[in-house]
């Protein structure tokens, strides 16, 4: 991780009882505030996911879908 904050929230969440996914979600939320240019409005995100017994997905949140959205 780019910054310490972002493993110490997500190795809270994993000795708290929560999974890998719950774990990056805080670390993603971390970055997001101590990290912003890395992980927030014009970051990038590419995620893996897997569940025992399912079909693995994932999550591709990057490129220029940004510039599709409007002003209400």
């Amino acid at each position: 991780m780019p910054h310490s904050l972002a493993s110490e929230s997500a190795l809270a969440i994993l000795r708290e009882g929560g999974n890998a996914l719950e774990a990056i979600v805080a670390a993603a939320a971390t970055i997001a505030v101590v990290y912003p240019h890395m992980n927030s409005i014009g970051g990038d995100s590419f995620w893996v996911i897997h569940s025992q017994g399912k079909a693995m997905g994932g999550i591709d949140a990057c490129g220029a879908d940004a510039g599709l959205a409007t002003k209400r």
